[in-house]
């Protein structure tokens, strides 16, 4: 269902699935069009979503935000299908959220990072599972929000310019359901906001662009305990054509 839809607005596109796959949670996508340099950009809006400093910028309710996992990108590589583009970032991910509508929650994830030949890439996550909560930081238990899906696919369109396409199912653990849509959507507003002028600011010596000028082309966009190395992917992948982003209208 599609709940809003103007190609003049930031957000050009908003639709969801209400109780999809019987989670009780709508799925929701989200769809913007952005300018801003190529160099690293599947790293650099992973780190709007990863790193604390970014992160907090434009989702208040954020309290921590860490990779307490980090996986050998090496060992990723050979598990996975070569036309499934190179693996950049792989690993788990700890979130916990301040006090705000609801009490405090936390997550643990699996996340990564794909890029293509073609410029794309792919931001993915997955909640893990119960019979994984000894990978939780030490402290006291809260409440869980579960990500059933998370995925942020990015095409290049044309020089400096590029398409996002942010699809979630959040469940906010104790939260009704009818709820969590609309606080979801205004949540990824919100970064959406954020993200495009922290991208113009690539392209016109702003914040973005000073961080791309510190690191070489074959270097991963560093963050604190950043372990991941870099790779060169000469085969043919899923998102090497230019091609419509992955949820059809």
């Amino acid at each position: 269902k599609v709940t809003d839809d103007n190609p003049n607005r930031l957000i050009s596109n908003i639709a969801k699935i209400d109780n999809f796959q019987k989670n009780g949670v709508p799925i929701v996508r989200l769809r913007s069009s952005l300018h801003g340099p190529a160099k690293k950009r599947g790293e650099c809006f992973a780190q709007l979503i990863t790193t604390e400093k970014l992160r907090q910028k434009w989702d208040a309710t954020n309290d921590i935000v860490d990779e307490i996992y980090s996986g050998d990108l090496n060992e990723v590589k050979k598990l996975q299908a070569d036309n499934y583009g190179e693996p950049s970032m792989f690993g788990i991910g700890y979130v916990r959220t301040k006090q705000s509508v609801v009490s405090p929650r936390e997550q643990l994830t699996l996340c990564g990072l794909q890029n293509f030949d073609s410029g794309a890439s792919i931001i993915w996550g997955v909640e893990l599972e119960e019979n994984q909560n000894h990978l939780f930081p030490e402290g006291k238990r809260m409440s869980r929000s579960t990500s059933h899906l998370f995925s942020t696919t990015i095409i290049p369109t044309g020089e400096n310019e590029f398409d996002v396409e942010y699809v979630l199912q959040l469940d906010i653990g104790g939260f009704p359901g009818w709820l969590t849509g609309p606080i979801v959507i205004e949540t990824v507003k919100k970064m959406f906001g954020f993200a495009d002028g922290y991208f113009k600011s690539g392209l016109n010596g702003g914040e973005l662009a000073a961080k791309l000028a510190a690191i070489t082309e074959d270097d991963t966009v560093k963050t604190d305990g950043d372990k991941n190395d870099s790779f060169d992917n000469k085969d043919s992948s899923v998102l090497n054509e230019k091609q419509t982003l992955l949820m059809p209208p």
